[in-house]
């Protein structure tokens, strides 16, 4: 068990992103300085004044770079002190330094907050060396010691707190991002494909009956600028939502009630749209995720249903459920993609997340069927 904790440690990556030094940086530095100097000058009972006074106040602007090196700043002051506590040693006087020195447990805390796991362990084992020295070499009582060893914990814990709230911090940040990549992936998917298959559509009908019905032709060049038009508009306004401090236009969503806009009576395969029930309770989420799902349902079925003349789209709602079936009548050996796409990935996505079921396949009476069941609500 311990193994494994200090395998997880070494393996630790520096905090992401550190920040650059700012003026509280500098205030607090310039303070350090201030204080080291007037104890210094003030303080006639420490031993060798003047050499500990210009240590611990030339090694105070290490402070600015504990951040992005706390390794290498936590080292350089340790050592310093250890340095001056083996000197005193040697020439036989109590132990030198300025109480203003304490400042290293900000770099103790740097450390933890921002350096890798090996940069931890190396720093920690460095200040559990210079802290058993000074106790060993100038132990004054249990109290002061214990003391000591608390205040020095204290500032690894909260380095170490705050180091796990940021990450956590940064997790749920990059979750939001991802579930909004997503989200957008599927608004993209199901809206422009939709648009983009009704082109297709428009345009093999134009291709087939232009030569006998020039009007016809004209017709579905004129049906063929109308999506395209919605589609680079659709397109716009995502892009905007995802170039950074670009403002975006907030449509209201389509819902159930914009169904009646898929349906047709020509060309071939005709679309009927049926509502039925209680249609009024439905939350926004579900109510956006219906039309989108019937929306998909219906781009795959003009797609794939070969030979189909007929796509039917049924939403009814009753206690507290609303249910949504697409089928066509295409013909019984059609075949459809062997493994799911994004838009039936998207469809599966949408369902799971607001607690409902989704079946696609082969309908017993032949053709395609698409059915999905989903709280008004939405996942609770």
């Amino acid at each position: 068990m311990i193994t494994t904790a200090l395998r997880s440690l070494l393996g630790e990556p520096r905090a992401a992103d550190p920040p650059a030094p700012g003026r509280r940086d500098r205030v607090l530095v310039g303070a350090v300085m201030v204080v080291g100097l007037l104890e210094g000058v003030f303080r006639e009972d420490v031993t060798w004044r003047p050499v500990v006074t210009v240590v611990t106040v030339g090694l105070a602007p290490v402070l600015l770079w504990r951040r992005t090196h706390p390794l290498v700043c936590v080292v350089v002051v340790l050592g310093a002190g250890l340095a001056l506590g083996l000197a005193s040693q040697v020439a036989g006087v109590s132990e030198a330094g300025l109480a203003t020195m304490t400042y290293v447990l900000v770099l103790v805390h740097a450390l933890v907050r921002w350096g890798s796991g090996r940069e931890i362990v190396a720093g920690l084992a460095v200040a559990a060396v210079v802290a058993g020295f000074s106790g060993a070499t100038d132990y004054t009582g249990p109290a002061e010691l214990f003391g000591g060893l608390a205040v020095l914990v204290a500032a690894v814990a909260l380095g170490a707190a705050l180091r796990y709230r940021a990450e956590n911090r940064r997790r749920a940040f990059d979750q939001v991002r991802s579930e909004e990549r997503v989200g957008l992936a599927r608004d993209l998917h199901d809206s422009v494909a939709h648009h983009v298959s009704a082109i297709a559509v428009q345009a093999q009908t134009g291709r087939t009956i232009g030569r006998r019905r020039p009007e016809a032709a004209l017709e579905a060049l004129a049906a063929i600028e109308g999506e395209a038009s919605r589609t680079l508009a659709e397109m716009r306004s995502m892009v905007r939502v995802l170039r950074d401090g670009a403002p975006a236009d907030y449509a209201p969503r389509p819902g159930v009630a914009d169904l009646a806009s898929l349906a047709r009576s020509d060309p071939a395969p005709v679309v009927h749209v049926e509502l039925a029930g209680d249609l009024t309770a439905i939350g926004p989420q579900v109510d956006a995720a219906v039309y989108r799902m019937a929306q998909e349902a219906l781009t795959n079925a003009l797609r794939h249903a070969r030979g189909a003349s007929r796509v039917e789209i049924r939403v009814a709602g009753s206690a507290g459920r609303v249910r949504l079936r697409v089928t066509d009548d295409g013909r019984a050996g059609t075949t459809r993609p062997a493994s799911p796409g994004f838009g039936l990935l998207g469809m599966g996505e949408r369902v799971k997340l607001l607690g409902g079921t989704l079946h696609a396949g082969p309908a017993p009476e032949g053709g395609w069927a698409v059915e999905a069941d989903l709280p008004t609500e939405g996942r609770r």
